[in-house]
């Protein structure tokens, strides 16, 4: 769909803000069941206008939301250990992100339309920051005051997905997408960073279903449709595996100097094949595309299933010529199963597990090992 005539970058600009400044987005779930009863307040939780969920999606598709500052708490409890210092020394933006999958953590982030933005990674000893003004990328650590320069020519549209951009076609894709897997409902109001919000609930419509998500649970502002907290509770219960959401947030212009360098900063160029466009991640698309680029290059990769249950296989290089002492280790840290399949070893974590069969097949997803073994075994 076009955007309008007078802004016809508005929808880019849109989508670039989302990845950004947003810590969640919901305009994507597939398979839902869009519920139509209105959001009711439980005692102590502000009292908001009535809306359904399908009123809801329709607001954070609608959001125009270009500005804000603010400070997320992000806290995650895969099942994993520490993986921070994996991306390289110097605490490099691989390592940074890798941090996310375990602990809490505090991160600041700013936008100033699509081409400023920042994004700070606060610990007890520095700070380290993404920072993009226009075609100007940085990554700067605080604690040695040292930067590396890219540039990165229409940087604020580049990697922009395919996908629709006014209210009414993404309420549309979420329609079409319903089938008996999934419930979409409004599930009450709350308040986030001092802001009032509708809380959007979304899972499986089957608690048997072999998915190891039990429920999605999005904040989202009431009056700018912008999600402010993210919830995901495993279907086994306990804490959440991840929670992210907004302590402080600001919806006024940020300070031009947010995305400059201190000036005692010591910026070096960075190598031009390390020039890459795009700091995201690519976390705008659905599992299913990931898997459909990871076949396309070559990996050889299925998708089997769908939905909540979607597992992919893929057969691993070596197979049966896995060293026993590399056998022995990996069996050191899964479970062994056996079935129609031959024998392999489970990985587990809270959310994703895996299984590799001993004949070099991987199968992962988030679902149970014991979905995961149905599938080898043939089982849809």
């Amino acid at each position: 769909m076009a955007p309008n005539d007078s802004a016809p970058n508005d929808g880019a600009r849109r989508r670039t803000m989302a990845r950004y400044a947003v810590p969640v987005a919901v305009a994507g779930v597939a398979a839902a069941t869009i519920g139509l009863v209105p959001a009711l307040a439980a005692a102590g939780d502000p009292e908001l206008p009535e809306i359904t969920a399908q009123q809801l999606v329709e607001k954070i598709a609608a959001s125009d939301v270009e500005r804000l500052s603010g400070t997320v708490k992000v806290t995650a409890d895969l099942g994993l250990p520490s993986l921070g210092g994996l991306g390289g020394p110097g605490g490099d933006e691989g390592g940074k992100l890798m941090e996310l999958a375990s602990g809490t953590h505090t991160l600041r982030v700013a936008a100033d339309g699509p081409d400023k933005q920042r994004l700070t990674f606060v610990n007890d000893a520095a700070e380290y920051s993404l920072i993009r003004n226009g075609d100007d990328v940085w990554a700067y650590d605080g604690a040695s005051k040292e930067a590396v320069h890219s540039t990165e020519t229409g940087a604020g549209d580049a990697h922009e997905p395919e996908v629709p951009a006014t209210p009414k076609d993404l309420a549309d894709q979420a329609l079409k997408a319903v089938d008996d897997t999934t419930s979409v409902t409004i599930d009450g109001t709350t308040r986030i960073a001092g802001r009032d919000a509708y809380q959007l609930l979304i899972k499986p419509k089957q608690s048997d279903s072999g998915s190891t998500i039990g429920s999605i649970r999005v904040a989202v502002d009431a009056e700018k449709g912008v999600p402010l907290k993210f919830t995901l509770t495993p279907s086994d219960g306990g804490k959440a595996a991840i929670d992210a959401g907004f302590t402080k947030v600001d919806f006024g212009t940020p300070a031009a100097s947010t995305f400059a360098l201190p000036k005692d900063a010591k910026v070096t160029e960075a190598p031009e094949e390390a020039q890459k466009p795009g700091l995201e991640p690519g976390l705008e698309k659905a599992p299913e595309e990931f898997a459909k680029d990871f076949a396309d290059v070559g990996g050889g990769l299925e998708v089997i299933g769908e939905g909540w249950t979607t597992v992919a296989r893929l057969n691993t290089p070596g197979g049966k010529d896995v060293p026993a002492e590399a056998g022995a280790f990996l069996d050191a840290l899964g479970d062994k199963v056996s079935g129609k399949f031959g024998s392999g070893t489970v990985f587990k974590t809270r959310l994703v597990n895996a299984l590799l069969t001993d004949d070099g097949r991987l199968y992962a997803g988030a679902v149970t090992p014991e979905k995961l073994v149905a599938v080898a075994n043939g089982e849809k």
